[in-house]
């Protein structure tokens, strides 16, 4: 069977940045239901449209295609108070609003210090063109409960 719209794609990837340093590889193979349900990076599942298991394919996406452009206004510097005295620290992260949007974010505390505490709402990798590697380890059908709720169930997929 190949790749195609309502299809159940289970694959193993690398994905690496511009030179080619890698930033992470699955340990096991992830599932994603196939067309259009934002399950993967849209150019990645149209690399994959009618691949056969086994097969592979290679895409490098821009910033605008994987996780944006890095925004400098994600990132605030805010009153030290503002934050419990002991417990936080440098890469942790917590979800907050974004300024002038309904929008939660994730943001990153990238600096402590005395006076203030600088966070960063852009994902770590935002800004950077990154390669995707993947192999094609499965494709099937999906079932009609699989279509309704719009993910995958079962063995690398979601559990209820």
């Amino acid at each position: 069977m190949q790749v195609s719209k309502n299809s159940v794609v289970t694959l193993s990837f690398e994905l690496s940045d511009s030179t080619g340093k890698l930033l992470e590889k699955s340990d096991q193979p992830i599932s994603y239901l196939h067309g259009g349900y934002d399950g993967i990076f849209p150019t990645v599942e149209e690399a994959l449209e009618g691949v056969a298991e086994g097969g592979t394919v290679t895409v490098s996406m821009d910033p605008e295609n994987a996780f944006g452009e890095y925004e400098d206004e994600l990132v605030r510097v805010e009153p030290r108070d503002a934050f419990p005295m002991d417990g936080i620290e440098v890469g942790m992260q917590f979800q907050a609003g974004a300024e002038g949007s309904d929008e939660d974010l994730v943001f990153t505390v990238k600096e402590i210090t005395a006076e203030s505490v600088v966070i960063d709402g852009n994902h770590p990798l935002a800004g950077q063109t990154l390669l995707f590697k993947g192999t094609v380890e499965g494709v099937r059908p999906a079932t009609s409960e699989e279509l309704s709720h719009g993910h995958v169930h079962g063995e690398h997929g979601h559990h209820h």
